[in-house]
This record gives structure tokens, C-alpha cells and sequence, in this order.
């Protein structure tokens, strides 16, 4: 099975965790990250679960705005006998987000085009500002 709009594989955890996150949260239909597993689909395993778990879970609460609470899940599961972790993102409600460090730029703000992860445009991050959602009394 390869990677898809809705799918992205990861064989570690990397620096990427994030762009990926943003990318899904900010897509129509959100999507999955699933660690310990190639670019093929095959599973290769985690070596730590519990550890890898809370990392994402640490990183994607303290990396990414506007907060992303209750719009992910992260589950340990065995495929193949190898342990890996799925991530799952919802779209979120109140896009764009982004990563904190970088802002709402080109570089903070990103989007899921097919099966990669593309920088939004500077008229893509306006266009989701005017239309954000806002709290009403």
C-alpha cells in the first residue's frame, strides 16, 4: 500500500512530524501519520512506543497553533508483528495552522497536495484568516 492524500508513512520520527501535522489539519479531510513503516507500506517497527507516543504527543501540543486538542489521536498498533504508531488528524476548524516557531508564513503554514506536503501561499493563509471561524455570544 503506498502513501496517499489521506496517508503519509514514516519509518522514524523526524523533524518533519510537524509540517506533516499542520498539513493534515489544514486539508478538507484531514489524515494519517503512521511511524515504523517505509514508504511501500511495509511495517518495520518503533523501538519505543511508549516513548515515541509521548514525544508526538508532546510536540504536536507544544509546536503547533491554534491549539489542535481534540483533533488527534495517537495509538499504538501491531502490523506483521512490529510495532508502529498511527496518528490520526482531523481537519481542523479553525485554519490556518501552523507551526509556532514559524509563524503564519509560507514557511509555518502547510497543506496536503496528493501525496506530499506543500507550502501554503502567502494569498492560501489570507484567504483561510478571513474565513476562520469566530466565536459568537
Amino acid at each position: 500500500m503506498s502513501e496517499s492524500n489521506r496517508t503519509e508513512y514514516k519509518r522514524e520520527l523526524n523533524d518533519k512530524l510537524e509540517r506533516s501535522v499542520v498539513a493534515f489539519l489544514n486539508y478538507a479531510g484531514g489524515g494519517e501519520i503512521i511511524f515504523g513503516v517505509d514508504n511501500n507500506g511495509a511495517p518495520v517497527g518503533v523501538s519505543d512506543v511508549d516513548s515515541d507516543q509521548l514525544k508526538i504527543v508532546d510536540r504536536i501540543r507544544n509546536n503547533i497553533r491554534p491549539t489542535v486538542l481534540g483533533l488527534y489521536e495517537v495509538m499504538p498498533e501491531r502490523r506483521d508483528g512490529k510495532d508502529v504508531i498511527r496518528v490520526v488528524v482531523s481537519s481542523g476548524p479553525q485554519k490556518p495552522y501552523y507551526i509556532r516557531s514559524k509563524g503564519m508564513t509560507e514557511n509555518g503554514c502547510f497543506v496536503r497536495v496528493g501525496s506530499s506536503v506543500q507550502p501554503m501561499t502567502e494569498q492560501m493563509i489570507e484567504g483561510l484568516i478571513t474565513r476562520r471561524q469566530k466565536p459568537s455570544l
